[in-house]
C-alpha cells in the first residue's frame, strides 16, 4: 500500500483529518512512523491504512 513513501514525505491520515499534516519519519517492514502536527508521532501499520501523500507547489 504505503511502498512509495520515503522519509520527509508530507502525508494526511485518511480517516484522522483533525492529526493535520504529518510528516514521515521512517518505513521500516510496513509500519510508518509519522510526526503529526496535532498529535505527534504515531505508527501506522501499512497494510492496513493507506496514507494520503501531500504534494506541495512551489
Amino acid at each position: 500500500m504505503n511502498d512509495f513513501l520515503v522519509p520527509g514525505d508530507l502525508v494526511r491520515h485518511p480517516f484522522e483529518t483533525d492529526w493535520g499534516l504529518g510528516q514521515v519519519q521512517s518505513v521500516i517492514n510496513g509500519k510508518i512512523t509519522v510526526n503529526f502536527e496535532q498529535v505527534g508521532k504515531v505508527v501506522i501499520d501499512g497494510s492496513r491504512i493507506e496514507l494520503r501523500l501531500v504534494i506541495e507547489k512551489t
